[in-house]
């Protein structure tokens, strides 16, 4: 039974909807995000929807101060997290030489330090319960040679899946989730408006999809969830193709 789960980047899109589910299943939550506001909106509707305990952080994750009340709260013994849910994140256009390095620096760090971070801030008291579930939302990206965001989301896969053969036996999962294009605002926050992905409309996934089959993949213990056949197929055959094609087909798309 899920008690507490903690969300960053739990405003909007896929946090939002991790959120909407794990309360549902009755956990109480720590939502965390920058934007107070609609934090406080989603904690008003999850609370009259699913009455369950719901506290609200508000916190940028990139600042330190702001980051060590996130690392408190998961250390907290007295009210311990029962699973995290490492969601917080945003994207950059794909042309690496044209980007601004302290926008990739910030990128990088929220991706890949942060999330190690709070998943070491975790690990200690779920490993002293013998119990607890970390989600990383990675990226059908870090199969793909697709910029830095496919190298941060392939460092995350690849570090959920040695943590979970680590720590499963003691109690703790971990799992990198990897969906594809995802019908969220992820996307608007890039700045591109609705149709101008150059994206399949068979390629979009839909939120409450990706997280609901995730959450049964993490359940069972795996260390990576690839939400939907066709992106498993996806994966499957990019590692027969030569990286040439593949990092042409991975360009499409934002």
């Amino acid at each position: 039974m899920v008690r507490t789960a903690l969300i960053t980047g739990a405003s909007s899109g896929l946090g939002a909807e991790y959120a909407r589910q794990l309360a549902g299943r009755g956990a109480a939550l720590v939502l965390v995000a920058r934007d107070r506001s609609a934090l406080d909106a989603l904690a008003a509707e999850i609370r009259a929807d699913h009455h369950v305990a719901v506290e609200v952080m508000a916190a940028d994750l990139l600042h330190e101060r702001q980051r060590a009340k996130v690392v408190s709260r998961l250390t907290d013994t007295g009210h311990p997290i029962d699973v995290l849910v490492n969601n917080a994140g945003f994207g950059l256009p794909l042309a690496f030489e044209s980007n601004d390095i302290a926008d990739e620096v910030r990128h990088l760090d929220l991706h890949v330090e942060v999330p190690m971070r709070l998943t070491h801030a975790a690990l200690g008291p779920m490993l002293a319960r013998g119990s607890g579930r970390i989600i990383n939302v990675a990226s059908v990206a870090g199969f793909l040679p697709r910029s830095t965001y496919g190298a941060c989301k392939g460092w995350l896969i690849s570090f959920s899946r040695w943590a979970n053969g680590r720590y499963r036996a003691r109690g703790v999962t971990v799992t990198a989730v990897c969906p594809g294009f995802v019908h969220t605002n992820f996307h608007e926050r890039l700045g591109l408006p609705p149709g101008e992905e150059g994206v399949a409309s068979w390629m979009w996934l839909s939120a409450p999809d990706v997280v609901s089959e995730s959450l049964r993949d993490a359940a069972r213990g795996k260390a990576v969830s690839i939400p939907s056949l066709r992106y498993k197929a996806i994966v499957a055959v990019s590692r027969l193709v030569p990286p040439a094609i593949v990092a042409r087909a991975a360009a499409r798309g934002r």
